[in-house]
């Protein structure tokens, strides 16, 4: 409750905190929160503006899209897919890139120059390059979406981990528990993940935001997940053609991925503020 408290005198974290709830709750109740099939066609219907009505008196409230689909139902199913792949492929790269920190922090030597060596040649290549490559070697799905994202997306954390490992494993509870006969694998993961994981939940609620905006990257491309499934980056890409003049159509989704990236950035930094003990925030 405390946490809670120092949490909500933010007013912006506040706003970030409710933009994430509603992209929750509509990602996880989607089937009974559409108001119509965002499979269902309807020429007749095609290029209805916002608040507009069909010929039933059915309101569209962000219109349809050039085949006559509601864009709010194919919003509502879209933030599945943005949620699931930018919560997934953090997972993945989150554990990863822990795991790798760790070891490369502990034993700096051998295993962590090899490690920092292999993040650093990947660095040199840009991210969305790479994800572009692999994700057209192995086909467009979710499921090789979301593994080329986490895959790929390790190494922040692993040098993060790293940095604070190397300054960890020199105070005085390390060396301690060293002299007690604590073996490596106790150190690490009994040790020192605890006292790396604020850095690590920081980072990860930043990293949920660009696994979004990349998520929408490739399915604009055609690269991310099968075009029968509704994404938010996959409406911009159907409605580019007819910007000039039906502008909701990519405007919409746009202003979805817009205002769903600005809340998670808006509670990461919040939580970077409360956790990180260097920062003097805990009485804002």
């Amino acid at each position: 409750m405390q946490f809670l408290r120092k949490f909500t005198r933010s007013h912006l974290a506040t706003l970030g905190l409710a933009v994430v709830l509603v992209v929750v709750i509509s990602a996880l109740f989607a089937p009974w929160l559409v108001p119509f099939d965002p499979a269902d066609q309807d020429i007749m219907q095609r290029m209805l503006p916002p608040l507009a009505r069909s010929d039933t008196g059915a309101l569209h409230l962000f219109g349809t899209d050039a085949l006559g689909r509601d864009l709010l139902s194919r919003l509502i199913v879209g933030s599945r897919v943005s949620l699931l792949v930018g919560v997934a492929s953090v997972l993945i790269s989150g554990v990863l890139g822990v795991v790798l920190g760790l070891l490369a922090g502990y034993d700096d030597r051998h295993l962590g120059r090899v490690l920092m060596g292999v993040a650093d040649v990947q660095l040199a290549v840009p991210f969305l390059v790479l994800a572009l490559a692999v994700v057209a070697v192995l086909g467009p799905s979710l499921f090789n979406l979301v593994l080329v994202l986490g895959v790929t997306s390790w190494v922040q954390f692993a040098r993060i981990v790293r940095a604070e490992v190397l300054v960890l494993r020199e105070r005085e509870f390390v060396q301690a528990a060293q002299a007690l006969g604590a073996s490596g694998a106790r150190l690490m993961f009994r040790h020192l993940l605890p006292n790396v994981m604020s850095s690590v939940i920081v980072i990860g609620s930043m990293q949920v935001g660009k696994m979004i905006l990349f998520e929408a990257s490739l399915s604009f491309l055609g690269l991310g997940v099968p075009s029968d499934i509704p994404t938010w980056g996959g409406m911009i890409a159907d409605g580019r053609t007819y910007v000039s003049t039906e502008w909701w159509l990519s405007a919409v989704p746009g202003l979805a991925i817009f205002i769903t990236v600005v809340g998670i950035n808006l509670l990461g930094d919040r939580l970077r503020d409360l956790l990180d003990p260097r920062l003097n925030t805990l009485e804002r």
